[in-house]
């Protein structure tokens, strides 16, 4: 709980709202006693706080508290609103008209999430290929009827994980239980190629990650019509260890006279579709995990595989071109097309 002697701090720029007492005395008409501020000639209304005071409390909270010597990482509620009446802008004010101020603008100093800041010197133009691909774009010109989009990657050391008590269905008024303790039973590395226009899913597990288990899984797609027969058939894929750089490309490429390599920027596998998919992968198949033997495991993922081509739709994907132009002039990247060594 605050402590009251937050109440005294005086400061010259502090703003004090006078709903119960007026500035003129006590004889004062309501319409002039409810403009009254102690520092200002007039508010809003009655216990509103003024437009500016408001713009720099949000301004307060988009900084970090380290720029105030206040030893924190992040913000929370209460916190901030200590930092507001300390720093003199107000001297009252209470947690639930700054919550509502922030909510306003979707402001949230005391959440964070990671990210990795788009450093490859050709990303606005990596970006732009892999964009204009979902809109079934390319070098400018639409994408024909026989000509496709897969969006793949491999989803590292996926577990199976045997509980050594059964897990018990649910219950009303209860949950899934699932005991905390298993044993480990081995992991697959599950490849997995998406078309995101169809969706047609092509998956497989693998002992391992590698060039051999990745291209088997082009070769599984690509053997297969319509895209053994198909006009170009653009492979996009981030720059892990198997499919990355020039070589990838003529090994690729070589092999599938139709096929085209379409690298994304380095550290950007969020614009990677595939991604979305392992998510899915990951709530609806992965969690629990409770698989009593590898073979198990990879069952559930094949099936799971038809269930999706099944009931799903392409995705809504929204961040486009004009999207990417903003992010780059935000953080100020450059956004000249360069030379891709794809």
């Amino acid at each position: 709980m605050l402590p009251k002697a937050y109440l005294m701090i005086k400061s010259r720029s502090a703003w004090t709202p006078a709903v119960r007492s007026s500035a003129y005395g006590a004889n004062a008409s309501l319409r002039n006693a409810w403009r009254a501020w102690k520092n200002v000639p007039d508010r809003v209304g009655p216990g509103l706080f003024p437009p500016e005071l408001v713009v720099q409390v949000k301004a307060l909270a988009c900084e970090l508290p380290a720029q105030h010597d206040v030893p924190l990482s992040r913000w929370s509620l209460e916190e901030l609103t200590r930092q507001v009446r300390q720093s003199g802008l107000v001297a009252q004010l209470s947690q639930t008209t700054l919550w509502r101020w922030l909510h306003e603008d979707a402001i949230r100093p005391w959440q964070h999430r990671c990210w990795i800041f788009p450093r490859d010197p050709a990303f606005a133009a990596k970006a732009g290929r892999v964009l204009d691909l979902y809109q079934r774009q390319w070098e400018g010109k639409p994408l024909q009827d026989d000509e496709f989009v897969l969006s793949a990657d491999e989803k590292t050391s996926v577990q199976a994980r045997r509980r050594i008590h059964p897990t018990l269905p649910p219950q009303p008024g209860r949950p899934m239980k699932v005991e905390h303790e298993y044993e480990r039973r081995g992991a697959w590395a599950y490849l997995a190629a998406l078309d995101v226009h169809g969706p047609k899913l092509f998956g497989r597990c693998e002992a391992t990650s590698g060039i051999a288990p990745f291209d088997r899984l082009v070769a599984q797609a690509m053997t297969q019509e319509p895209y053994r027969s198909a006009r170009r058939v653009f492979w996009i894929m981030d720059n892990g260890s198997s499919h990355r750089g020039q070589s990838s490309v003529e090994r690729l490429q070589s092999r599938y006279a139709n096929l085209r390599v379409v690298h994304g920027p380095i550290h950007a596998s969020w614009l990677n579709q595939i991604e979305i998919y392992f998510s899915i992968i990951q709530r609806k198949v992965l969690t629990p995990n409770d698989f009593d033997s590898l073979d198990m495991l990879a069952d559930r993922l094949q099936r799971f595989e038809r269930h999706y081509e099944a009931i799903a739709k392409p995705f809504e994907w929204k961040f486009t071109r004009e999207e990417l132009n903003k992010l780059v002039q935000r953080l100020h990247l450059p956004s000249q097309p360069r030379a891709l060594a794809a």
